[in-house]
Protein backbone atom coordinates (compact mmCIF):
# COMPACT_ATOMS: atom_id res chain seq x y z
CA UNK A 1 0.00 0.00 0.00
CA UNK A 2 1.29 3.42 -0.91
CA UNK A 3 1.99 6.10 1.65
CA UNK A 4 -1.00 8.13 0.44
CA UNK A 5 -3.27 5.09 0.78
CA UNK A 6 -2.09 4.50 4.34
CA UNK A 7 -2.86 8.12 5.20
CA UNK A 8 -6.36 7.86 3.79
CA UNK A 9 -7.08 4.58 5.61
CA UNK A 10 -5.84 6.15 8.83
CA UNK A 11 -8.18 9.09 8.39
CA UNK A 12 -11.31 6.98 7.85
CA UNK A 13 -11.83 5.84 11.48
CA UNK A 14 -11.25 9.40 12.67
CA UNK A 15 -13.69 10.73 10.10
CA UNK A 16 -16.34 8.19 11.10
CA UNK A 17 -15.93 8.99 14.79
CA UNK A 18 -16.22 12.68 14.05
CA UNK A 19 -19.38 12.11 12.03
CA UNK A 20 -20.88 10.02 14.85
CA UNK A 21 -19.99 12.78 17.32
CA UNK A 22 -21.63 15.39 15.08
CA UNK A 23 -24.82 13.37 14.83
CA UNK A 24 -24.90 12.82 18.60
CA UNK A 25 -24.45 16.54 19.23
CA UNK A 26 -27.23 17.36 16.76
CA UNK A 27 -29.49 14.74 18.34
CA UNK A 28 -28.94 16.18 21.82
CA UNK A 29 -29.58 19.71 20.56
CA UNK A 30 -32.76 18.58 18.76
CA UNK A 31 -33.94 16.81 21.91
CA UNK A 32 -33.45 19.95 23.98
CA UNK A 33 -35.58 21.90 21.53
CA UNK A 34 -38.27 19.23 21.09
CA UNK A 35 -38.80 18.29 24.76
CA UNK A 36 -40.50 21.55 25.81
CA UNK A 37 -42.83 21.35 22.80
CA UNK A 38 -43.69 17.72 23.59
CA UNK A 39 -44.31 18.66 27.21
CA UNK A 40 -46.62 21.45 26.08
CA UNK A 41 -48.66 19.26 23.72
CA UNK A 42 -48.89 16.19 25.96
CA UNK A 43 -49.62 18.27 29.06
CA UNK A 44 -52.47 20.05 27.29
CA UNK A 45 -54.32 16.70 27.08
CA UNK A 46 -53.63 15.61 30.68
CA UNK A 47 -55.44 16.46 33.94
CA UNK A 48 -54.02 19.54 35.66
CA UNK A 49 -52.83 17.58 38.69
CA UNK A 50 -50.58 15.47 36.42
CA UNK A 51 -49.04 18.29 34.41
CA UNK A 52 -46.37 19.46 36.86
CA UNK A 53 -44.83 16.03 37.43
CA UNK A 54 -41.43 16.68 35.87
CA UNK A 55 -40.42 14.17 33.24
CA UNK A 56 -43.44 12.06 34.17
CA UNK A 57 -45.49 14.75 32.44
CA UNK A 58 -44.09 13.47 29.14
CA UNK A 59 -45.81 10.10 29.60
CA UNK A 60 -49.05 10.19 27.54
CA UNK A 61 -51.54 8.86 30.11
CA UNK A 62 -55.16 9.90 30.88
CA UNK A 63 -55.40 11.96 27.70
CA UNK A 64 -58.54 13.91 26.84
CA UNK A 65 -59.65 17.16 25.20
CA UNK A 66 -61.28 18.47 28.40
CA UNK A 67 -58.71 21.26 28.81
CA UNK A 68 -59.47 22.64 25.35
CA UNK A 69 -63.21 22.51 25.96
CA UNK A 70 -62.79 24.36 29.25
CA UNK A 71 -60.66 27.07 27.63
CA UNK A 72 -63.39 27.77 25.09
CA UNK A 73 -66.09 27.60 27.79
CA UNK A 74 -64.26 30.04 30.07
CA UNK A 75 -63.84 32.53 27.20
CA UNK A 76 -67.37 32.59 25.87
CA UNK A 77 -69.12 35.57 27.46
CA UNK A 78 -69.15 39.35 27.38
CA UNK A 79 -67.47 39.57 30.77
CA UNK A 80 -64.52 37.34 29.87
CA UNK A 81 -64.37 38.02 26.16
CA UNK A 82 -64.48 35.44 23.39
CA UNK A 83 -61.58 33.28 22.33
CA UNK A 84 -62.39 33.73 18.65
CA UNK A 85 -62.32 37.50 19.19
CA UNK A 86 -58.81 37.44 20.65
CA UNK A 87 -57.69 35.14 17.83
CA UNK A 88 -59.24 37.46 15.23
CA UNK A 89 -57.42 40.48 16.68
CA UNK A 90 -54.06 38.69 16.55
CA UNK A 91 -54.67 37.39 13.03
CA UNK A 92 -55.78 40.80 11.76
CA UNK A 93 -52.89 42.74 13.28
CA UNK A 94 -50.32 40.14 12.24
CA UNK A 95 -51.68 39.98 8.68
CA UNK A 96 -51.50 43.78 8.36
CA UNK A 97 -47.92 43.84 9.65
CA UNK A 98 -46.80 40.95 7.43
CA UNK A 99 -48.45 42.14 4.21
CA UNK A 100 -47.66 45.80 4.80
CA UNK A 101 -44.12 44.96 5.85
CA UNK A 102 -43.49 42.85 2.75
CA UNK A 103 -44.60 45.71 0.53
CA UNK A 104 -42.85 48.58 2.35
CA UNK A 105 -39.63 46.80 3.28
CA UNK A 106 -39.19 45.12 -0.11
CA UNK A 107 -39.53 48.46 -1.91
CA UNK A 108 -37.05 50.02 0.52
CA UNK A 109 -34.61 47.14 0.05
CA UNK A 110 -34.94 47.39 -3.74
CA UNK A 111 -34.36 51.15 -3.72
CA UNK A 112 -31.30 50.77 -1.50
CA UNK A 113 -29.76 47.92 -3.50
CA UNK A 114 -30.67 48.57 -7.15
CA UNK A 115 -31.44 52.26 -7.64
CA UNK A 116 -28.86 55.04 -7.80
CA UNK A 117 -29.70 58.19 -5.85
CA UNK A 118 -27.92 60.71 -3.68
CA UNK A 119 -27.64 59.77 -0.03
CA UNK A 120 -28.37 56.07 -0.60
CA UNK A 121 -25.34 54.85 1.34
CA UNK A 122 -26.12 57.16 4.26
CA UNK A 123 -29.71 55.89 4.45
CA UNK A 124 -28.51 52.28 4.35
CA UNK A 125 -26.08 53.04 7.18
CA UNK A 126 -29.01 54.38 9.22
CA UNK A 127 -30.92 51.16 8.50
CA UNK A 128 -27.98 49.12 9.80
CA UNK A 129 -27.81 51.26 12.93
CA UNK A 130 -31.54 50.84 13.55
CA UNK A 131 -31.03 47.07 13.59
CA UNK A 132 -28.99 47.56 16.77
CA UNK A 133 -31.74 49.49 18.58
CA UNK A 134 -34.01 47.17 20.64
CA UNK A 135 -37.69 47.95 20.64
CA UNK A 136 -37.74 48.13 24.44
CA UNK A 137 -35.58 51.27 24.30
CA UNK A 138 -38.15 53.17 22.20
CA UNK A 139 -41.36 51.63 23.58
CA UNK A 140 -41.93 54.32 26.21
CA UNK A 141 -41.35 57.27 23.80
CA UNK A 142 -43.73 55.62 21.32
CA UNK A 143 -46.26 55.16 24.12
CA UNK A 144 -46.34 58.90 24.81
CA UNK A 145 -46.31 59.71 21.09
CA UNK A 146 -49.35 57.55 20.32
CA UNK A 147 -51.10 57.80 23.67
CA UNK A 148 -54.26 59.22 22.06
CA UNK A 149 -54.48 56.17 19.76
CA UNK A 150 -54.64 53.57 22.51
CA UNK A 151 -57.07 50.62 22.29
CA UNK A 152 -57.16 50.56 18.50
CA UNK A 153 -56.13 47.84 16.07
CA UNK A 154 -54.14 50.31 14.00
CA UNK A 155 -51.78 51.23 16.83
CA UNK A 156 -50.92 47.55 17.33
CA UNK A 157 -49.71 47.27 13.73
CA UNK A 158 -48.47 50.72 12.67
CA UNK A 159 -45.09 50.84 14.50
CA UNK A 160 -44.03 47.42 13.15
CA UNK A 161 -44.73 47.61 9.41
CA UNK A 162 -41.37 49.23 8.60
CA UNK A 163 -38.58 47.04 9.93
CA UNK A 164 -34.85 47.61 9.53
CA UNK A 165 -33.94 43.91 9.63
CA UNK A 166 -36.47 43.09 6.91
CA UNK A 167 -35.10 45.91 4.76
CA UNK A 168 -31.62 44.46 5.22
CA UNK A 169 -32.81 40.97 4.23
CA UNK A 170 -34.38 42.29 1.04
CA UNK A 171 -31.32 44.41 0.33
CA UNK A 172 -29.03 41.36 0.66
CA UNK A 173 -31.19 39.27 -1.65
CA UNK A 174 -31.74 41.93 -4.31
CA UNK A 175 -28.03 42.70 -4.38
CA UNK A 176 -27.43 39.21 -5.79
CA UNK A 177 -29.90 39.58 -8.67
CA UNK A 178 -28.02 39.89 -12.01
CA UNK A 179 -28.12 43.39 -13.46
CA UNK A 180 -28.72 41.91 -16.90
CA UNK A 181 -32.33 41.17 -15.90
CA UNK A 182 -33.05 44.83 -15.22
CA UNK A 183 -31.17 45.92 -18.32
CA UNK A 184 -33.31 43.61 -20.46
CA UNK A 185 -36.46 44.99 -18.83
CA UNK A 186 -35.26 48.54 -19.42
CA UNK A 187 -34.69 47.77 -23.12
CA UNK A 188 -38.27 46.49 -23.32
CA UNK A 189 -39.47 49.83 -21.94
CA UNK A 190 -40.13 48.81 -18.32
CA UNK A 191 -39.52 51.43 -15.65
CA UNK A 192 -38.43 50.78 -12.04
CA UNK A 193 -41.98 50.16 -10.80
CA UNK A 194 -42.88 47.68 -13.52
CA UNK A 195 -39.50 45.96 -13.20
CA UNK A 196 -39.96 45.57 -9.47
CA UNK A 197 -43.54 44.27 -9.49
CA UNK A 198 -43.43 42.22 -12.70
CA UNK A 199 -39.90 40.79 -12.64
CA UNK A 200 -38.15 41.15 -9.27
CA UNK A 201 -41.02 40.08 -7.00
CA UNK A 202 -41.91 36.85 -8.91
CA UNK A 203 -38.28 35.68 -8.74
CA UNK A 204 -37.86 36.60 -5.06
CA UNK A 205 -40.29 34.20 -3.40
CA UNK A 206 -37.63 32.68 -1.08
CA UNK A 207 -36.76 36.00 0.57
CA UNK A 208 -40.42 37.02 0.74
CA UNK A 209 -41.23 33.72 2.48
CA UNK A 210 -38.31 34.14 4.91
CA UNK A 211 -39.31 37.68 5.82
CA UNK A 212 -42.98 36.71 6.11
CA UNK A 213 -42.26 33.86 8.51
CA UNK A 214 -39.86 35.87 10.68
CA UNK A 215 -42.26 38.83 10.78
CA UNK A 216 -45.16 36.54 11.62
CA UNK A 217 -43.21 34.93 14.47
CA UNK A 218 -42.18 38.28 15.92
CA UNK A 219 -45.56 39.94 15.62
CA UNK A 220 -47.66 36.95 16.68
CA UNK A 221 -45.85 36.74 20.00
CA UNK A 222 -45.67 40.51 20.60
CA UNK A 223 -46.45 41.28 24.23
CA UNK A 224 -44.78 44.47 25.47
CA UNK A 225 -46.51 46.86 23.07
CA UNK A 226 -50.04 45.44 23.66
CA UNK A 227 -49.44 45.65 27.43
CA UNK A 228 -48.66 49.36 27.07
CA UNK A 229 -51.38 50.28 24.58
CA UNK A 230 -54.33 47.95 25.18
CA UNK A 231 -56.70 48.01 28.13
CA UNK A 232 -59.92 47.27 26.25
CA UNK A 233 -60.60 43.48 26.17
CA UNK A 234 -62.32 43.79 22.77
CA UNK A 235 -58.98 44.61 21.08
CA UNK A 236 -56.80 42.38 23.22
CA UNK A 237 -54.49 40.09 21.18
CA UNK A 238 -54.03 36.44 22.03
CA UNK A 239 -50.63 36.65 23.86
CA UNK A 240 -51.95 39.38 26.15
CA UNK A 241 -55.11 37.41 26.84
CA UNK A 242 -53.01 34.36 27.69
CA UNK A 243 -51.19 36.36 30.38
CA UNK A 244 -54.57 37.38 31.82
CA UNK A 245 -55.82 33.80 31.59
CA UNK A 246 -52.70 32.47 33.31
CA UNK A 247 -53.00 35.01 36.12
CA UNK A 248 -56.35 33.65 37.28
CA UNK A 249 -56.38 32.00 40.69
CA UNK A 250 -56.01 29.13 41.19
CA UNK A 251 -54.04 28.45 37.99
CA UNK A 252 -55.25 25.47 35.98
CA UNK A 253 -52.07 24.30 34.27
CA UNK A 254 -53.80 21.87 31.96
CA UNK A 255 -55.92 24.68 30.53
CA UNK A 256 -52.90 27.00 30.39
CA UNK A 257 -50.97 24.49 28.31
CA UNK A 258 -54.00 23.97 26.06
CA UNK A 259 -54.14 27.75 25.58
CA UNK A 260 -50.44 27.64 24.72
CA UNK A 261 -51.01 25.00 22.04
CA UNK A 262 -53.78 27.12 20.51
CA UNK A 263 -51.41 30.08 20.54
CA UNK A 264 -48.61 28.14 18.81
CA UNK A 265 -50.77 26.35 16.22
CA UNK A 266 -51.03 29.25 13.71
CA UNK A 267 -47.23 29.64 13.78
CA UNK A 268 -46.77 25.98 12.86
CA UNK A 269 -49.31 26.29 10.04
CA UNK A 270 -47.50 29.37 8.74
CA UNK A 271 -44.16 27.58 8.74
CA UNK A 272 -45.50 24.43 7.06
CA UNK A 273 -47.07 26.48 4.26
CA UNK A 274 -43.93 28.51 3.52
CA UNK A 275 -41.15 26.19 4.69
CA UNK A 276 -39.91 25.28 1.20
CA UNK A 277 -39.32 28.90 0.23
CA UNK A 278 -38.05 29.70 3.71
CA UNK A 279 -35.33 27.05 3.44
CA UNK A 280 -34.43 28.30 -0.04
CA UNK A 281 -34.16 31.86 1.27
CA UNK A 282 -31.93 30.85 4.17
CA UNK A 283 -29.74 28.73 1.88
CA UNK A 284 -29.37 31.49 -0.70
CA UNK A 285 -28.50 34.01 2.01
CA UNK A 286 -25.86 31.64 3.38
CA UNK A 287 -24.33 31.16 -0.07
CA UNK A 288 -24.19 34.93 -0.63
CA UNK A 289 -22.68 35.45 2.81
Amino acid sequence: MSLEGKRRSGRRPYGRLRRVGDYLALAVAALLYVLPALYLVIGSFKPSDEVLDGFAGLVPTHLSVDNYERVFESLSSESTGYFWQFMAVSLTVTAVVVVGGLLVNSMAGYALSRLRWRGRDAVFAVVLLLMLVPFESVAVPLFYLFNDQRNTLGILALPFIANAFSVYQFHAFFSGVPHSIEEAARIDGAGPWRTFFSIIIPMSRPVFASVAILTFLTQWGAFLWPVLMISDPSVRPLPLEMSVFQGQEPPDWGQILAFGVLLVAPVLVMFVVFQRWFVQGVASSAVRG
